[in-house]
């Protein structure tokens, strides 16, 4: 396979996983910094960390709210049953 083709794969891989999107947004911080720090690679180091911290924190935001979802749905269900009960005992 020649190495133009491997090197394709390896960035869609890279674009597709979300790895140059936060590699950019670091990098996009660092530039807008008004005093650059003395080891660039340490903030992108101490940066990177955080927006990985960010992604496994939107994971869990998001199986939580699906859990409450399901919650809601399973209340409803109830509801609707609890006023069908009442409605025929009347």
């Amino acid at each position: 396979m020649p190495i133009d083709i491997k090197r394709e794969e390896f960035r869609k891989y890279l674009e597709r996983s979300g790895v140059m999107e936060g590699l950019t947004k670091v990098l996009v911080m660092l530039y807008e910094e008004p005093e650059k720090p003395a080891d660039a690679l340490e903030y992108v180091r101490k940066h990177v960390g955080g927006i990985m911290e960010d992604t496994s924190e939107v994971d869990l935001l998001k199986k939580e709210l699906d859990e409450a979802k399901a919650k809601i749905a399973e209340l409803k269900s109830k509801l609707i049953k609890y006023e069908t009960e009442e409605t025929t005992t009347e």
